[in-house]
């Protein structure tokens, strides 16, 4: 398979030094059928990592069910997950595509205006400088690999303080330490694999960031299947831990080819250094210097968001473990099915954000404006969908996917009602996952997605720390649900004025016609799911149901999008026949 996830009408350009020269920065970006493209191999390599997911998790859930050494093992994920959101979903994202994508701009228009090729330039280790993206990655890569190291150590030393502080009501709180220790390797995994994706995307190659979960979750299955009856839970602590260096290796190749690192100047090299000298100096003076792309100012609002963001899942944990055992796993698995839809959700949002990033950075606002806006309406129709199905069929998709083994019953109805709280919060985890891009694209500080965060944070942990005595899990997943969203409306109101005059009356009027019709097919699912006995034909025809009621009420409403899908739908098939 290609290192492109959808290759644009003709082959992108190699990039090392032999490359021919990029169109300039004021090209057109790539076009709708990139992006569809794009977008499709994203959505088939995600559910294939999803599947694998769900076989993940059954097969956690088969072998130790639900009980103390599950919640153990769950306490010591939370390092990981809060990993996966800074180190590869949301800061390092945010941080380096729009980064790389400024010093690919600028890479193209010093092309464009006829200076040396920058490539042979980018040979000469004294020389990095000529070259943005060679100098930005010579700026960051070794810093960034030797701080993640440090913190995978500290980590693994702190296990214990990190493990009471986390989950001071923990049963077995050893076991807990034990399983830290373990998955603290993710740091260092995630936080390579994180920085491998965002080059790569800035480069518009998303097949190898998209395959990184279907790596990491086999070599989980695999490590817990041939470890479990020797150390039992613990298996799963280091398959996550060997997960995580599964991600750096699916994505070596490729982002070697696309970023090759050259350690040897030729004697031509040398000469052509000593030649442009004057040419290096006026290109120093007229643009700051790559470390400046990432600088602190750039990076603290971004770990600041996404720290805050990441932090309502130690919200639940931490409240969760006073309650009897088995609440966190069931806010575990109730979570990590009901984020399905979101995850299908962004898809579109992830492939777009670089090229957002650059029309940006190239000065193409209206081009960025007309992108977000459309990619919300998108987002929101996938999400709207997914959470209906979620509401009306959660006890049977719960049991089809986890009840066996150790899982029974009652952990699949503990877990659906948990499930279909938390699908409330959906629209506002996608709209916040979604709007926070646009932000970050412009590569320059802004803090006001950060305190957005931190207001949704404190209200879910105030509204937790009121409901979880008298409400338990269901009062958690409801404070989760109305943080995200409190923070989803003030992104959006917080776009137009501070980012791109995106048009906040007719997205939020677009947005709340679709709510309507994701209520009506939430309201038929319900009434159809009685209808027929057995799980697994109730779940398939729920997949018929629903999105035949969503489809029939968004265009009684006039929802966006939903006529111009069915448009393309229409034509494709009729195109296929």
């Amino acid at each position: 398979m290609s290192t492109a996830t959808g290759a644009p009408t003709a082959p992108p350009p190699p990039s090392g030094p032999s490359a021919p020269p990029a169109a300039p920065a004021s090209g057109s970006a790539p076009g709708g059928r990139f992006v569809a493209r794009a977008a499709a191999a994203t959505a088939v390599l995600t559910a294939a990592g999803s599947f694998f997911g769900l076989v993940r998790d059954q097969t956690i859930a088969h072998l130790f069910g639900a009980g103390s050494d599950t919640d153990a093992f769950l306490v010591s994920w939370t390092i990981p997950e809060f990993a996966s959101t800074i180190l590869i979903e949301d800061a390092m994202a945010l941080v380096l595509v729009p980064a790389f994508s400024l010093a690919l701009s600028r890479r193209a228009a010093s092309r464009a205006a006829g200076e040396p090729d920058s490539g042979a330039l980018a040979e000469d280790p004294a020389g990095n400088a000529a070259d943005p993206v060679r100098a930005l990655l010579a700026a960051t890569l070794p810093r960034l690999l030797l701080a993640l190291a440090c913190a995978a150590a500290a980590v693994a030393l702190l296990a214990p303080l990190l493990v009471g502080a986390l989950a001071p009501g923990l049963a077995d709180p050893g076991l807990a330490v034990d399983c830290t220790r373990l998955t603290a390797v993710t740091v260092l995994g995630f936080g390579t694999a994180g920085y491998f994706s965002a080059a790569l995307r800035a480069h518009r190659s998303f097949v190898p960031p998209a395959a990184i979960y279907c790596a990491y979750n086999i070599a989980i299955i695999a490590v817990v299947l041939g470890l479990h009856a020797r150390w039992g839970v613990r298996a799963a602590a280091f398959g996550v831990a060997a997960g995580s260096l599964a991600m750096v290796l699916v994505q070596l190749p490729a982002f070697w080819r696309r970023l090759p690192v050259r350690t040897a100047p030729t004697v031509r090299v040398r000469r052509a250094v000593r030649a442009r000298r004057a040419v290096r100096a006026r290109r120093a003076a007229r643009a700051p210097r790559a470390a400046a792309l990432v600088g602190w100012g750039l990076v603290a609002p971004v770990a600041v968001f996404a720290l805050s963001r990441q932090s309502q899942v130690l919200v639940e944990r931490f409240l969760a473990s006073g309650l009897p055992p088995g609440a966190i796993s069931h806010l575990n698995y109730a979570q990590k099915i009901a984020q399905l839809p979101m995850t299908f959700s962004l898809l579109l949002c992830t492939v777009t954000f670089p090229l957002v990033a650059r029309a940006m950075a190239d000065g193409r606002t209206e081009r960025a404006r007309r992108r977000v806006e459309r990619d919300l309406v998108l987002a929101a129709t996938v999400v709207l969908l997914g959470a209906a199905y979620v509401i009306a069929y959660a006890p049977q998709i719960v049991q089809l996917l986890f009840e066996r083994g150790a899982f029974g019953a009652g952990d699949t109805a503990a877990t659906a009602s948990v499930m279909r709280v938390y699908a409330t919060g959906l629209l506002g985890h996608c709209l916040a996952g979604a709007l926070v891009r646009p932000f970050f694209a412009a590569a320059r500080p802004v803090w006001y997605p950060a305190g957005a965060m931190a207001v949704g944070l404190l209200l879910t942990v105030a509204a937790g720390a009121l409901a979880a005595p008298r409400w338990g899990v269901h009062g958690i997943a409801a404070a989760n649900a109305a943080g995200i969203t409190t923070t989803a409306l003030l992104l959006l109101c917080g776009l137009r004025t501070r980012v791109l005059p995106v048009r906040v009356r007719p997205v939020a009027a677009g947005l709340g016609r679709l709510a309507l019709a994701a209520a009506a097919a939430t309201a038929a699912g319900l009434a159809a799911a009685p209808l027929l006995p057995s799980p697994l034909p109730t779940a398939l025809a729920g997949a018929l149901v629903v999105p035949a009621a969503f489809t029939t009420a968004a265009l009684a409403v006039r929802a966006p999008e939903v006529p111009q899908l069915l448009t393309a739908v229409t034509r494709r098939f009729r195109h296929v026949r």
